[in-house]
């Protein structure tokens, strides 16, 4: 299976993804955990069936320690008892961040007063920045029908 086409063969697709990548790489600053941010990542790519970033963050994060059993439990995560309190404020954030369509109104404030127990204003401004980075690399891989199941750890930072 091949993508249906190269962002990085036509100029200026390629000059905004290079953007997106630079915004990605700027947050790996942040001081939410890495795990976290990973967590995150994982389950926006879940909900967008984004096959590429699921292949590529599930591999990352286990490379960087993160256990099978979370990282396979990360899409019933509600039902889970690995993550920490913590951790489960970001993935709701996460779900209603990626599914604004389906929530009137966009993040409830709810969801966002539980985030807030947790993480301090430059956490949140890095979380909600994490999110749509990840769901602009969801929406253009899921275009382009981005092959996925070869990557290999590390191979983008």
């Amino acid at each position: 299976m091949n993508a249906r086409l190269n962002f990085m063969t036509s100029p200026v697709a390629a000059k905004a993804m290079r953007h997106i990548i630079a915004a990605s790489r700027a947050l790996a600053e942040s001081t939410v955990p890495a795990s976290t941010r990973e967590l995150v990542m994982l389950r926006a790519s879940q909900i967008n069936g984004c096959a590429g970033c699921i292949d590529m963050h599930t591999k990352d994060a286990a490379h960087a320690g993160e256990s099978a059993v979370r990282l396979n439990l990360v899409v019933a995560w509600r039902e889970a008892t690995v993550f920490t309190d913590a951790e489960r404020a970001a993935l709701e954030l996460t779900e209603e961040g990626t599914r604004i369509a389906d929530a009137a109104g966009g993040v409830s404030d709810a969801v966002w007063a539980n985030a807030a127990k947790y993480y301090d204003d430059d956490q949140l401004a890095d979380l909600v920045a994490q999110i749509a980075v990840i769901n602009a690399f969801n929406r253009g891989n899921v275009m382009i029908q981005q092959p996925a199941g070869d990557y290999q750890p590390g191979r983008h930072g």
